[in-house]
């Protein structure tokens, strides 16, 4: 389908200057044989794909860890930053040796060729379950504990970690000079080139507006910011006026009140061009946390004691947790959410802001970013 669009697109653009820029074979003749490529590149993408399924097999050590192995497997299956497989779970106690020759996890892992094992931290508490690993560890198995499982293959803190670690890792806008600053040299020279796309934007906006979704071209909205302060983000409205208190509600994929063309600036992402104003404000960042209303902050905070460390940084127009998870919807989708966060928190760096970049302008170009 590609190389039939693409060969199409040439023979329309030949058409509407009237001028034959290329001879008709080479045109058609090029998309035949981009057909065999493509299926080469798709299959040697399949194969690699299936080849690190074999290679990351894992078994995990875990209390509830049939439980586990099925909410690792649904999170494996969505899209992770290394392909795996868990090969089997076991309790704890169901993995403690119990002899010289009994030595039940060392038998699981040769028995399912497991080439990671996971443990929690109950089986990380149990000296013969770490001396089987350890032993394990000797013949080329690879060992983890649950969080840093959860790092490398899901890009992501599990929830039973997070106050457990909120204070153990640097944070590089907090402490990291070099970075915070170069973070907002960087932040200042888009949202000054977003302003310029703004200017152009606009007009079209209008127009799409009067057509079908009157009313103010603006949105402002109070989120918490940078050390919890206040804010009004920008964007361009979308929803019919808010009335009856309904503003504050969440706001699902596709909420009834989105107007039609509030549809193609979501679904385009242009509602979110006026946020380059706080960027050059200095209350938003390009890549940081998406910033919250107030209500909801504190409703987290209360549930949640270690939720307010995502407001030691300066918030986003996008982040790890949009481009892996999308819309909060309701409160356990903000706590799914704030286990990227933390990832992000604990891995915050220029590499992983350029990552996080280049994964939204896939994610807008596929249209399937939230």
């Amino acid at each position: 389908m590609a190389a039939l669009l693409g060969a199409l697109g040439i023979s329309l653009v030949q058409l509407a200057v009237g001028d034959a820029l290329l001879p008709r074979f080479v045109v058609f003749g090029s998309a035949l044989a981009l057909v065999p490529w493509y299926l080469l590149t798709v299959n040697l993408a399949l194969d690699g794909r299936t080849s690190d399924e074999r290679r990351d097999r894992v078994v995990l050590v875990a209390e509830h860890g049939a439980a586990l192995q099925v909410e690792l497997e649904s999170e494996l299956a969505k899209g992770p930053e290394a392909a795996a497989v868990v090969a089997a779970a076991v309790e704890p106690g169901h993995a403690e040796a119990r002899g010289a020759t009994d030595r039940p996890l060392e038998a699981l892992v040769d028995e399912t060729r497991a080439t990671v094992v996971v443990l929690d931290r109950t089986a990380q508490d149990r000296p013969s379950v770490v001396a089987q690993a350890a032993a394990l560890h000797a013949r080329g198995v690879r060992v983890r504990t649950l969080s840093l499982f959860y790092e490398e293959w899901l890009g992501k803190l599990p929830v039973s970690e997070l106050e457990r670690v909120s204070m153990m890792f640097d944070i590089g806008e907090v402490h990291r000079q070099r970075y915070s600053r170069l973070k907002r040299v960087v932040d200042v020279a888009l949202g000054a080139a977003g302003t310029v796309v703004l200017a152009l934007v606009t007009p079209f906006v209008l127009a799409g507006n009067l057509a079908g979704n009157r009313g103010p071209l603006l949105y402002r909205q109070t989120r918490v910011g940078k050390n919890g302060s206040e804010f009004q983000i920008l964007k361009f409205r979308t929803m019919r006026p808010a009335r009856d208190g309904l503003a504050d509600e969440w706001t699902g994929e596709d909420d009834p009140r989105i107007t039609r063309f509030g549809h193609v600036l979501r679904r385009s992402h242009l509602d979110e061009l006026p946020q380059v104003v706080n960027i050059l404000r200095g209350e938003l960042s390009v890549v940081g946390p998406r910033p919250e209303q107030p209500h909801y902050v504190e409703q987290l905070t209360e549930k949640l004691p270690f939720y307010a460390m995502r407001h030691l940084v300066r918030p986003g127009l996008t982040g790890w947790a949009q481009v892996k998870y999308g819309y909060a919807g309701d409160e356990r989708d903000a706590l799914e959410k704030l286990q990227y966060e933390f990832f992000y928190l604990r891995r915050q760096s220029v590499g992983l802001d350029l990552r996080i970049v280049g994964r939204t302008v896939r994610s807008v170009i596929l249209g399937d970013g939230r």
